[in-house]
């Protein structure tokens, strides 16, 4: 497989996601979604997949979820202009179904070159699927709140917002977890997460 080149800027990054075909999803979307917001964020918020308001702007998180992502970041005195959204995905998949492991390996390489290009202090990662991407089989009801460490990256899993919409019981956990994420800003990150060796091999498939 050839070498990937890196991208120089985030702008560049965006008009070939705007423009790719990699995968199936580019047939069907209305609007790819690269992500938005600070090229120099310290933290950057990972999703699984635009929707279909995201699918209609061509941006992320503008739907019912990302308003309560805008409430919970503003609990911690922040704005979406201060941090990084972002998708596993870049686009839709029909009618929000979860992505297929080949549209997750279509997009990785250009996640990858977003925490490049940002080097964010701390990566929350929202939810199972993004999660996954570096911590393959672990659930994010056990691992969530406990930031990790991996490649360098400070990862800090929490719910996704949506997941907190559909079951309320899981709001306090997510208020709980933003908290945590402030003070994370101020002091030093996570106690480091030992990688097993099929971690490792499954990592390097993303």
């Amino acid at each position: 497989m050839p070498e990937r080149t890196p991208f120089p800027d985030l702008a560049t990054l965006d008009r070939q996601v705007h423009g790719c075909t990699k995968c199936a999803l580019s047939a069907t979307r209305t609007k790819a979604v690269p992500g938005e917001g600070s090229p120099t964020a310290a933290i950057v918020f990972i999703g699984e997949g635009p929707g279909y308001h995201e699918d209609q702007q061509g941006r992320p998180f503008v739907g019912p979820a990302g308003h309560l992502l805008d409430k919970l970041l503003d609990s911690i005195g922040l704005k979406r202009a201060d941090v990084y959204i972002t998708n596993m995905v870049k686009c839709r998949p029909p009618n929000n179904r979860d992505p297929f492991p080949g549209e997750i390996q279509a997009c990785s390489g250009y996640m990858d070159e977003q925490l490049r290009l940002i080097g964010p202090k701390v990566v929350v990662t929202l939810g199972r699927h993004s999660f996954g991407k570096f911590f393959p089989g672990d659930t994010i009801s056990k691992a969530r709140g406990r930031p990790r460490q991996w490649n360098g990256w400070t990862i800090f899993p929490i719910y996704h917002p949506a997941a907190a919409l559909h079951n309320p019981g899981l709001m306090p956990d997510l208020q709980a977890d933003f908290q945590k994420l402030a003070a994370m800003l101020q002091g030093p990150a996570a106690e480091p997460v030992k990688e097993t060796a099929d971690q490792s091999q499954q990592l390097s498939l993303f």
